[in-house]
């Protein structure tokens, strides 16, 4: 543990040296200890280093870079405003206000995921004078321009709202300080790659760049080297882990009795906001209205739903108003509900790393959480591919009335071939993706 971080844990976010307004709004919040990716990261930022931050998902990340960037942007305002209070006080001089530049981007790959980065600004910012902004697809663009326009400090945006902006002349970057890429691996998972270099080239060479993600791969250190400089590498917890808070569950049961399984878990364990993820998006649509049929009340939730119809969808969820949420992976980051004690995975998703991803909306700023996943034999497979991930196997269990049939002859489909297979079973033997 570095020295600034062991300060922090001994004197909590008054050691982190961050401006007096912002510890008044995190003590009314009720926060008084930095999470561990906090004090790492915090006063790297403050000192103006680029960092590649990993730490699992709920883990405090969003707090860690917007805190030291409001603290940074606040203190140029605050000069401005002396200087324009000195002019407006001379009796010679007519003063004109400033339109305010972007100074802080940051991008995330999801609508949803940008609602709670730009909600954690406004919170945080609530005693300074810094303004942000939100811009994303699916809604009126000119609304989004005419906000623009009166001048922002910070934006939230998805990378191809934020491209269209930038084509229409609505908005410059020319003066940007600071750039975050918040779940940079599922940017690159979504292609926005081309997106990301065509936004690089209108940004000023010299900024602090600072990348977070929840995964690592191969693909994301090659975004990292050519947009950071010398950073500051900080990893919390285990690459590619769960949190340790969410107990995790496998039930190995046959693919046309999931429903009925899954409706005898909610009924008998009497649970509330289960948050249950389908590959696809007919899959969850389905389920939802089997699920109801069961009366069980449940709502579907995917990118095929127009914005307005995905923010009714999930506030209804967090206000208990929607027992069950079936999602596909477009709810795999962004969902920020602190109380969610259930996700379940009635289908493994095809990347083992949006495993992590899924069940990281359990188990959220220390809580405990469970994930449940219902494996079919044709899913073998992928539940292999989601042990090498995390480096640790998940062990099956049945339970009484839903036991699977093992008489049924099962083609399961294996990514790669027979051969790629005794790859992967090796590299878990010797300690999967340890050391990449």
């Amino acid at each position: 543990m570095s020295e600034h971080a062991d300060s922090a844990a001994n004197h909590g976010f008054s050691s982190l040296s961050l401006r007096p307004e912002l510890l008044q709004v995190l003590t009314a919040l009720g926060y008084s200890q930095p999470t561990p990716i906090q004090t790492q990261a915090i006063p790297a930022i403050l000192a103006g280093q680029d960092i590649m931050a990993g730490a699992q998902t709920g883990s405090g990340k969003t707090a860690a870079f917007s805190l030291p960037i409001l603290h940074k942007l606040t203190e140029p305002l605050l000069r401005l405003d002396e200087k324009n209070q000195q002019e407006s006080e001379a009796p010679s001089c007519s003063q004109v206000p400033a339109i305010r530049a972007i100074r802080a981007l940051v991008l995330t790959p999801t609508r949803e995921l940008a609602l709670q980065v730009h909600g954690s600004f406004v919170k945080y910012a609530k005693l300074t004078q810094l303004k942000s902004a939100l811009v994303y697809g699916g809604v009126s663009i000119d609304a989004q321009a005419q906000i623009l326009a009166a001048g922002v400090d910070i934006l939230v945006a998805t990378p191809g709202r934020l491209l269209d902006h930038l084509r229409r002349g609505s908005m410059s970057l020319s003066e940007l300080e600071f750039l975050v890429f918040d779940e940079a691996d599922r940017m690159l998972d979504m292609g926005f790659k081309d997106e990301i270099d065509a936004i690089v080239k209108q940004l000023p060479k010299t900024r602090q760049t600072l990348l977070f993600s929840a995964t690592f791969d191969e693909s994301l250190y090659g975004l990292s080297q050519s947009l950071l400089r010398d950073p500051k590498r900080i990893e919390v917890g285990e690459r590619n882990a769960a949190a340790v808070e969410i107990e995790q569950r496998v039930y190995a049961v046959d693919s046309d009795r999931k429903l009925a399984l899954i409706t005898h878990l909610i009924e008998s364990g009497k649970l509330q906001q289960v948050l249950i993820f389908s590959r696809k998006k007919v899959a969850a649509d389905k389920l939802a209205a089997n699920l109801t049929k069961a009366g069980i009340g449940a709502q579907a939730f995917h990118g095929d739903l127009s914005q307005g119809a995905r923010e009714k969808v999930l506030q209804s969820f967090k206000d208990g108003e929607v027992r069950v949420l079936v999602a596909t992976d477009v709810a795999a980051r962004g969902i920020d509900i602190i109380d969610l004690n259930y996700v379940v995975n009635y289908e493994l998703p095809y990347k083992a790393e949006d495993y992590v991803h899924r069940i990281g909306r359990t188990g959220r700023a220390g809580n405990k959480g469970v994930a449940i996943t219902l494996l079919c034999r044709e899913d073998e497979h992928l539940l292999e591919e989601v042990e090498v991930v995390l480096d640790k196997r998940l062990p099956q269990q049945w339970l009484a009335g839903f036991e699977p049939d093992l008489t049924k002859s099962v083609d399961t489909p294996r990514k790669g071939g027979r051969n790629a297979h005794k790859q992967r079973a090796k590299k878990r033997a010797n300690g999967g993706r340890r050391g990449r």
